[in-house]
């Protein structure tokens, strides 16, 4: 989700805690001994508490590979579940040390708040769920119609630019959360819902009978969501960067939580580099030079990561698309680790 509200009180603390030295965020999570990363008040398949309170979804797993990466265990991870208002403030503050929670790289975001983000771990895109009985298969035959939508969020002006493109009307029906929209959507309120496309499937398997509304087809917009961190701090922006590529790599590579233990034996300069028995990427990021394979080991590629959270056999039942990797035909590419 995309929230734009609150820009300019989000932009005067970044504005301070940019003169401000935000080095050593890895020295004070080692300190620590564990890493506070903000997720989302509760998105199923992203970050959402299980019955037992525990955090679980590709969001999240993002936080433990970089706990693995980090500190050599991917359970030493505290949660900060933050709403749209109160994710950026957080990071900015310092309350947080990274953020992992359905959030988009944009422009603004980039250069005004203080943040750098650090790479992609869901291409998304805004769309439109709609109830079956409302007996339409196309945005476009949306005209006049009533559109639950969150308050405050780039998805407002990418609804009116969508709807004014296309010589149509429609009526917002505006919430403050993202589960108020589902449940106005449920009770009749509106016509459509209108969000990321993962958050509706998300959503979707929120409704007492997920079957009855579809999500349509139609994409329109661009939502790159990914991990970002505070501004200043080189060695933990690379660190949280390069996870996310050592994921990414790892399933390029065919490594997985399954055989990264053979695959260590490989005689494969790759392979070797990648798992610490040659070389000292980990040196290079301030950790142990096994950094990579712990993450594979106890959080798995990005694949598995994928497939377990939000792919075809969970009840979101997202397929790679996008997301697949990019010799895949898909946008997922990481860097070379050389």
């Amino acid at each position: 989700m995309k929230k734009i509200g609150s820009v300019a009180a989000a932009a005067a603390v970044a504005l301070t805690f940019s003169v401000q030295s935000h080095s050593a965020t890895l020295d004070t999570v080692k300190e620590r001994g564990y890493l506070q990363c903000g997720v989302s008040t509760g998105l199923p398949g992203f970050s959402n508490p299980d019955d037992k309170g525990n955090w679980q979804g590709l969001d999240v797993d993002v936080c433990r590979a970089v706990a693995a990466a980090a500190l050599g265990d991917a359970s030493k991870v505290k949660y900060v579940p933050l709403n749209a208002k109160e994710r950026f403030t957080a990071l900015q503050s310092g309350e947080i040390d990274m953020l992992s929670r359905n959030t988009t790289w944009t422009l603004t975001r980039d250069t005004t708040l203080g943040l750098n983000f650090t790479g992609v771990s869901y291409y998304d895109g805004q769309g439109f769920m709609v109830s079956k009985k409302l007996g339409v298969s196309s945005a476009l035959e949306l005209d006049g119609a009533t559109v639950c939508i969150q308050a405050g969020t780039t998805t407002e002006l990418n609804l009116a630019d969508y709807f004014r493109q296309n010589n149509m009307t429609y009526q917002p029906v505006v919430f403050d959360t993202s589960d108020q929209t589902v449940q106005g959507f449920e009770a009749g309120r509106c016509d459509v819902l209108t969000s990321d496309q993962s958050q509706l499937y998300a959503l979707r398997i929120k409704l007492a009978d997920p079957s009855s509304a579809m999500v349509l087809p139609e994409v329109i917009s661009k939502e790159p969501l990914g991990p970002s961190v505070r501004q200043g701090d080189d060695q933990w922006f690379n660190l949280v960067k390069w996870s996310l590529f050592a994921a990414v790599t790892a399933e390029e590579m065919g490594l997985t939580s399954a055989n990264v233990d053979q695959m260590k034996n490989s005689d494969n300069p790759d392979v070797k580099r990648f798992t610490g028995a040659e070389g000292d990427f980990g040196k290079a990021l301030g950790v142990n030079n096994d950094w990579a394979y712990q993450i594979v080991k106890q959080v798995g590629n990005y694949g598995e990561m994928f497939e377990r959270n939000v792919g075809a056999n969970t009840p979101l039942g997202i397929a790679r698309g996008l997301n697949a990797l990019w010799s895949k035909g898909g946008l997922q590419y990481a860097p070379p680790m050389r």
